[in-house]
C-alpha cells in the first residue's frame, strides 16, 4: 500500500529547514552530527563488557557449584535413608545398612566424592538386648566444578528398628 504524500499542512517546517524531500546530503549531515555528539563514548560498550564479564562468570560458576553441592547433599541423605531402611528391618543382619548405603552410592554417580573413607556408618542402639534405633551417617565432599574448591557433605538419617512389642 503506497504511503500518502506529505503536504505542507501535515508537518510545519522548522525555521531554517528546507521544505520538501531530504536529499543524501541532509541525511549525512544528521548522521555526522549524531556521531560527533557521542564521539567521546565510542567503544565504551566493549570496555564495560570486559570489566563486567569476569564477575558474571564467577557468579555463574558459583551458582553451578552451589547446585552441585545440593545434589551431593541429596545423594548422601538418600544413601543414609536407604541404609536406615535396610538396617531397621526385623532381624536384619548387622551390616545390612552399610551395604545398602554403599550400593546406593556406587549407583548414584560421582556427585559425592571420597565417601569411601571411612564409608557409610550405621549404628544400632539396643535397649535390653533388642535393637530400638538405627542411625546411618554418610560423609564425603561435593564434586568440584571450580578447581580447588569443594565443600564437605555429611548427612545423617535416623529411624526406629522394627521389633516385637507387647500390646
Amino acid at each position: 500500500m503506497p504511503r500518502p504524500a506529505r503536504t505542507d499542512r501535515s508537518r510545519p517546517a522548522a525555521a531554517g529547514r528546507p521544505t520538501g524531500r531530504c536529499g543524501p546530503g541532509r541525511i549525512t549531515g544528521v548522521l555526522r552530527g549524531r556521531l560527533a555528539a557521542g564521539g567521546s563514548e565510542r567503544g565504551a560498550n566493549p570496555v564495560e563488557l570486559a570489566v563486567v564479564m569476569p564477575a558474571i562468570l564467577v557468579l555463574l560458576f558459583a551458582s553451578i557449584q552451589l547446585a552441585v553441592w545440593f545434589v551431593a547433599r541429596s545423594t548422601a541423605l538418600n544413601a543414609a535413608q536407604s541404609g536406615v531402611n535396610a538396617q531397621r528391618g526385623l532381624d536384619a543382619p548387622a551390616g545390612a545398612g552399610r551395604d545398602r548405603a554403599t550400593t546406593f552410592l556406587r549407583a548414584a554417580g560421582d556427585w559425592l566424592v571420597d565417601w569411601q573413607n571411612p564409608g557409610p556408618a550405621c549404628e544400632i542402639v539396643a535397649t535390653g538386648g533388642t535393637p530400638t534405633e538405627v542411625t546411618c551417617t554418610v560423609s564425603g565432599r561435593s564434586l568440584s566444578v571450580i578447581p580447588g574448591i569443594d565443600f564437605p557433605v555429611r548427612q545423617t538419617a535416623h529411624g526406629t528398628a522394627e521389633r516385637w512389642t507387647t500390646g
